[in-house]
């Protein structure tokens, strides 16, 4: 199956959880946010969210200065 992550498409040999897959990628820690199609997902729904062919996800991080602490307010708003 194939998955679009930050605009890049990728093969996966299954469905599996979001949790499984950011640990698949090295994501560890607290310091990004993830939309499963153009929706955010609260982190603690990381376990019980699939992740499907053709899913687009974007993983992104808070980026400091300028925009970025408007990035920031508004991932928390929609987290």
């Amino acid at each position: 199956m194939q998955v679009l992550i930050n605009g890049e498409t990728q093969s996966l040999e299954s469905p599996l959880k979001l949790s499984a897959l950011l640990q698949q990628l090295g994501y560890r820690g607290e310091t990004f946010a993830v939309a499963v199609n153009g929706g955010f997902i609260p982190r603690t729904e990381y376990s019980n969210t699939e992740i499907n062919n053709d899913d687009s996800l974007d993983i992104v991080a808070p980026v400091v200065g300028g925009k970025g602490e408007r990035s920031i307010n508004t991932l928390r708003k929609n987290i």
